[in-house]
């Protein structure tokens, strides 16, 4: 049994300092994929620390498989770790890199040897077996890493940010390797420490997104948990809205008018939009902040299209696929963003019109809490 149950965790690293880790509620099940991700400093590698061991828990239960850890020493545990930095031994081969751990705790050759072999066809590395590290790239020592931690057949697979180290094309090569090691090895649990959203939402079953700062002190650690797609189809805060999604969530004051039959209508920068949300706790005149992402927004037909108001273009980057549009409304409301496919004839210093349909926009109230949609939305 893999499942990890984390029943109010805490962390203070001082008697008087404020904490790192306050009120962490969690349950991974057995061969989930679980991504820690949020902002520096949210404490996400401080709770995979003590998953493993490395890390003392101030307060609350840390389980794995239902036995409570917290006092187990980390060679107990069920876990294997890996780190930012490859850690290998430079004088041992990939094959030895990959049995020491099992030659320490007292394994015989025959088995380290058909577990390292069974290790190395996972991640493609029989060829490299006999290599010293200084011959093999980055992305090749990484999986030697990897490969370290699968010959233990631990419960539980724990990695601390394994690809930041790694160039871009290496990352999505080793991402894919990853994704494909879930897949094969599906009865153990994996905890994923990142801060590249892309990776929490392309290897993720559940993201759990951190706070950082003053509001873990108020409102606890964790800001939402959930499938990559309710994290960015359903944020419940504009703490979440605007840090998943690539580019970001657009964000614009607004004032809020009325409420019918599960939509909103609110005014933002003089122009009338209705929003697909319950709103009925809401009062006429109450301030709101209307969400829209770069890739939900098109050009309008027209001037009188609904849903729509006026931009002016003051820069654009072309990317090739696609092509991201800086936009201004007003010189008094914030910078945003349209995501347009392609390549545009659309030149910087020109006024468009942007249109974006109810069931395509979030609202949040005063306090930064996302009103319900009343769409059906991807799962």
């Amino acid at each position: 049994m893999s499942r990890i149950d984390f029943n109010n965790v805490c962390k203070r690293y001082a008697p008087n300092a404020p904490l790192t880790i306050n009120n962490a509620n969690l349950t991974i099940e057995n061969g989930e994929f679980c991504v820690f991700v949020g902002p520096s400093g949210c404490g996400k590698s401080t709770l995979l620390r003590m998953v493993a061991g490395l890390e003392d828990i101030s307060s609350g239960d840390v389980s794995i498989g239902g036995e409570r850890v917290n006092d187990l020493p980390p060679a107990r545990r069920g876990v294997a770790m890996v780190f930012q930095s490859y850690a290998l031994y430079p004088h041992m081969t990939v094959r030895e890199n990959m049995g020491f751990g099992l030659k320490v705790f007292g394994s015989n050759a025959a088995e380290i040897d058909k577990k390292v072999r069974a290790a190395a066809d996972i991640l493609q590395l029989t060829p490299l077996l006999d290599r010293l590290p200084k011959a093999l790239s980055g992305g090749q020592r990484q999986r030697v890493a990897i490969g370290r931690a699968i010959v233990k057949e631990p419960r539980v697979f724990l990695f601390d940010e394994p690809l930041s180290n790694l160039d871009a094309a290496l990352r999505v090569q080793t991402r894919l390797e990853i994704a494909k090691l879930h897949h094969d090895i599906g009865t153990a649990s994996m905890i994923y420490v990142t801060h590249d959203q892309v990776e929490a939402m392309t290897l993720a079953d559940k993201i759990v997104l951190l706070r950082a700062g003053e509001d873990v002190q108020k409102k606890g650690s964790i800001a939402q948990i959930g499938t990559p797609m309710d994290l960015y189809h359903r944020p419940n805060s504009l703490f979440v809205a605007e840090f998943i999604g690539s580019p970001k969530m657009n964000i614009l004051p607004a004032t809020f008018e009325s409420a019918s039959h599960g939509s909103a209508q609110i005014r933002v920068a003089g122009h009338r939009f209705d929003v697909a949300v319950n709103a009925d706790q809401l009062k006429a005149g109450q301030a709101a902040t209307m969400g829209l992402r770069p890739e939900h927004m098109r050009l309008a037909d027209s001037d009188h299209s609904p849903n729509s108001l006026p931009a002016r273009v003051v820069h654009i980057e072309k990317l090739g696929e696609a092509s991201l549009l800086y936009l201004e409304i007003t010189p008094d409301t914030p910078t945003i963003t349209l995501k347009l496919e392609g390549t545009t004839g659309i030149r910087t210093g020109e006024n468009i019109r942007l249109q974006v349909d109810a069931a395509d926009l979030h609202l949040f109230d005063d306090q930064g809490e996302a009103l319900t949609r009343t769409v059906s939305l991807p799962v």
